[in-house]
């Protein structure tokens, strides 16, 4: 019975004097007692009596068990207790979640909704759900109000020309664009300023991991220190996870420059429960890198549409403050790359379409083309502004 159980444990907390004292499973030892004899009203006089001694002794307590939502309503363990923690696990497409919930934490605020972990060797890997926030500084300037944020070189200095003087200071930028037109070259170039100017950039590659990625210059950069990667090889990953493996690199090395590269294979990345509020997510992830100082580049897969003009497939553009766009377009008989910096929030930006090649130097962008009109829609003629011009 209830007595019994309860004779046990405080004989075991006397005897041993711990800080910790572990019943596992409770709901196991309350069943049997409700088994023997005893009632609601009985388990309730327990539980009070056990707490009252187990905080006597100065011990904290751990009361173990496998309980429902349902037994959350009427047991009485739940109004007694100081501290809630649900731990849940979902099957869904062949991908195993498990999530945590702190329902309950007397005399403190505790982050609200639910929590991605992992078991590993190690134990419990706990991924908090980040809150978002802002600067002040940054929030100053997306407003229009205070002073100019400073403007990071792009590693190539017509197109910093282009977005009028560069990419401001704790800004998001979305570079998309087709298979092969040189979005991640774009990215490491600007991992490359950074590292130039001594600023440390992350970088999270969904793609290929920075050994696998072909390109020398980003494994320099990666050798030699200046840039830290984020491990994207583990298997059903969540927001909240690659977020928390990006605070922790910003925080320790002090990196003022993230790339994300791709959003499409993120999306692949993430377990399936998680690809449904994707862009939800993405804002709060931007949200909590900007406000943590960081100028974040992400690169978008885009797919050549001349019916549409769109930035993103996933309706994320209006969560940046910059967008780069990279098209195909046909010229004379060829296959050539067009750029253009379609916003720069608070900037006075280039509108204009201008070429480009890439070349064993990176990318380089020529002058606009004024003569030329309609390169977004596939079919590009001579402008009719410019003199001795025909349609």
């Amino acid at each position: 019975d209830f007595e019994r159980v309860l004779t046990r444990i405080v004989e075991e907390v006397d005897r041993f004097e711990p800080g910790l004292v572990f019943v596992d499973s409770f709901r196991s030892v309350a069943q049997a007692a409700l088994d023997g004899g005893g009632g609601a009203a009985a388990l309730q006089r327990f539980v009070q009596r056990l707490g009252i001694h187990l905080t006597s002794c100065q011990a904290t307590t751990f009361l173990v068990g496998e309980y429902t939502s349902i037994d959350s309503e009427v047991n009485p363990i739940f109004t007694i207790a100081d501290g809630i923690l649900f731990l849940m696990q979902s099957l869904h497409r062949n991908a195993m979640v498990r999530k945590i919930q702190v329902a309950k934490s007397r005399g403190q605020a505790a982050i609200t909704g639910l929590h991605t972990f992992r078991i590993t060797d190690a134990g419990l890997q706990v991924f908090p759900r980040t809150l978002t926030g802002d600067s002040s500084e940054v929030s100053a300037s997306r407003d229009g109000v205070g002073a100019r944020l400073p403007l990071l070189g792009m590693g190539t200095r017509r197109l910093d020309e282009m977005m009028g003087g560069g990419l401001p200071k704790g800004y998001s930028l979305l570079v998309a664009g087709p298979s092969g037109s040189g979005k991640s070259l774009l990215a490491t170039a600007f991992l490359e300023e950074g590292a130039r100017i001594g600023e440390k950039g992350v970088v999270a590659a969904f793609e290929k991991s920075p050994g696998q990625s072909h390109s020398p210059r980003l494994e320099a950069l990666v050798d030699a220190g200046h840039v830290g990667v984020i491990d994207t090889r583990a298997l059903d990953l969540s927001i909240d996870e690659t977020l928390f493996a990006m605070t922790e690199m910003i925080s320790a090395t002090g990196a003022s420059r993230v790339v994300i590269d791709s959003l499409s294979g993120f999306e692949l990345a993430l377990a399936p429960t998680f690809r449904e509020d994707f862009r939800e997510s993405l804002h709060r992830m931007v949200a909590v890198l900007t406000a943590q100082g960081a100028t974040v580049l992400m690169v978008s897969e885009l797919e050549d549409r001349y019916t549409d003009l769109r930035f993103s497939p996933y309706g994320a553009a209006f969560l940046t403050d910059a967008i780069i766009v990279q098209r195909y377009v046909e010229l004379q008989g060829e296959l050539k790359r067009v750029m253009a910096v379609v916003k720069v929030r608070n900037s006075a930006h280039s509108h204009a379409l201008c070429l480009y090649d890439i070349t064993a130097e990176g990318i380089v962008i020529g002058a606009p083309r004024p003569e030329m009109e309609a390169l977004l829609t596939g079919h590009p003629r001579p402008s009719a502004l410019l003199p001795g011009s025909a349609r």
